[in-house]
C-alpha cells in the first residue's frame, strides 16, 4: 500500500485527488493539509511514501514545503510530487530545484497522476509531458558558459542507451519496452547511472545529459 499525503488549500481539489488516487486500491490517502506549513508538520509526523503538493497555498507555499521535505540538504527526504494549475517556469524549475520527484498540472489525466505517485514511491520521477521538454532545455540553457566540461563517466553501452532514453523523458516502463528488457533491469541501470554521474535522481540525470553536449551514448566512452 502506497501512503499519500495531499496538500492543497481547496477542499474540493483534495477530495477529487483522493478519489482518483484511491480508485486503484493500493494507494491510501493517510492525511490532508491545507497549506505548506501544515503539510510539513504532518508529513514529518506520519512519514507518508509520497506527498502530493500544491504550489500556491496561503499560510505556507508548496515550494518552500517541498524544500523542507525533499531538498538536497534533507537527511531523510520524503518524495514530493508537485501538482499545480499554473504552467509557470518559476514553479516548474523551483519545484525540481527544491527536490521534487515530479511536476504535474492539475488537468493531467488521472492515470498519469497515479503513475507519477507510483513512480515517486519507487524512487523514480515523472514530469508532466506538457512541460518535460521545456524543463530539460531550460536547465541546459542555465548552465554557465564558463563552466569547464564535465568529465564523462564510463558508462556501459546499455547504460548509455538508458541515459539517452531518460534524456528523452521516458519512464522506466517505456524504456523497458523500447529496449526489450524487464523494468527491474532498467531500474538497476538507472541507479548505476545516477551513482556514476553523481546526481540526485533521474530528472537530474536527464538534465546532465542535455547540459553536456559532448556526451553521446554512442560514443566510445559509453561502449566501454
Amino acid at each position: 500500500m502506497i501512503r499519500v499525503l495531499i496538500a492543497d488549500d481547496q477542499p474540493s481539489v483534495r477530495r477529487s485527488l483522493r478519489t482518483f488516487l484511491e480508485l486503484d486500491g493500493d494507494i491510501e490517502v493517510v492525511a490532508e493539509a491545507s497549506n505548506g506549513r501544515e503539510a510539513v508538520e504532518r508529513a514529518l509526523a506520519l512519514r507518508p511514501d509520497v506527498v502530493l503538493m500544491d504550489v500556491r497555498m496561503p499560510g505556507g507555499d508548496g515550494l518552500t514545503a517541498t524544500a523542507r521535505l525533499a531538498g538536497p540538504d534533507t537527511e531523510q527526504p520524503i518524495p514530493v510530487v508537485v501538482i499545480t494549475t499554473f504552467d509557470l517556469d518559476e514553479y516548474v524549475f523551483g519545484a525540481l530545484e527544491n527536490g521534487a520527484a515530479g511536476f504535474l498540472l492539475k488537468d493531467t489525466d488521472p492515470a498519469y497522476l497515479t503513475l507519477a505517485v507510483r513512480a515517486a514511491a519507487a524512487g523514480d520521477g515523472l514530469v508532466s509531458p506538457a512541460v518535460t521538454g521545456r524543463v530539460i532545455r531550460e536547465f541546459a540553457r542555465r548552465r554557465p558558459a564558463a563552466t569547464p566540461p564535465t568529465p564523462i563517466p564510463e558508462l556501459t553501452a546499455r547504460e548509455g542507451d538508458v541515459l539517452a532514453a531518460l534524456a528523452g523523458g521516458l519512464s522506466n516502463a517505456e524504456i523497458a519496452e523500447a529496449l526489450f528488457v524487464e523494468v527491474g533491469t532498467v531500474k538497476t541501470h538507472v541507479s548505476r547511472i545516477i551513482a556514476k554521474l553523481g546526481v540526485r535522481d533521474r530528472v537530474q540525470a536527464a538534465i546532465w545529459a542535455h547540459q553536456n553536449p559532448h556526451w553521446n551514448h554512442s560514443d566510445e566512452t559509453s561502449a566501454r
